[in-house]
């Protein structure tokens, strides 16, 4: 069995690719075949007539404005803002202070306008850790009781060791 070549391996002489060249050419400006008549129109949608529940496994959807974050996390970024507004209204009024003075000392006006803002920073600190020793501490808890009582105080460890594991519990009193 003699081997075919195969027409897409074997390069074309120049008289056969200009002569492709043509047909494609001529390919391209023959004009195109009468469209077919239009089809008769179908439906292209459908409402659905049952209601909507008001509650369901449906996603929540982003909504406009802040992006959804902890509450933590807002708090913070408005304290940021606030922080960033009440630092720029004391570096502005510093500014018109020793334009206007055109003698203004520097070290003045910053000890002068921005000793309450280290005031504010300590107490807001201050406050903080308060707030943080208080959140803390242990809840207190009464416990009232009527008849005998056995109040059990042990406690389990749990051990595993080795490549082959090895759990060993006990319990102690």
């Amino acid at each position: 069995m003699v081997p075919v070549p195969d027409p897409r391996k074997t390069p074309m002489t120049d008289a056969e690719a200009e002569a492709e060249a043509r047909r494609l050419i001529e390919e391209g400006y023959r004009p195109a075949p009468p469209a077919p008549p239009a089809p008769v129109p179908t439906a292209t949608s459908y409402r659905d007539p049952t209601k909507i529940p008001a509650y369901g496994p449906t996603p929540p959807v982003p909504q406009e404005g802040r992006a959804p974050m902890s509450q933590r996390a807002t708090d913070t970024s408005v304290l940021m803002l606030a922080g960033a507004g009440s630092v720029s209204m004391v570096s502005v009024s510093a500014g018109i202070l020793m334009y206007l003075s055109q003698y203004g000392d520097p070290v003045v006006c910053g000890i002068v306008l921005g000793g309450p803002t280290v005031v504010v920073l300590a107490l807001s600190r201050l406050v903080r850790r308060v707030k943080e020793t208080v959140e803390a501490a242990p809840p207190e808890i009464h416990q009232h009781f009527e008849g005998t009582v056995h109040q059990d105080h042990s406690s389990y460890s749990t051990q595993t060791r080795g490549v082959f594991a090895r759990t060993r519990n006990e319990l102690h009193r």
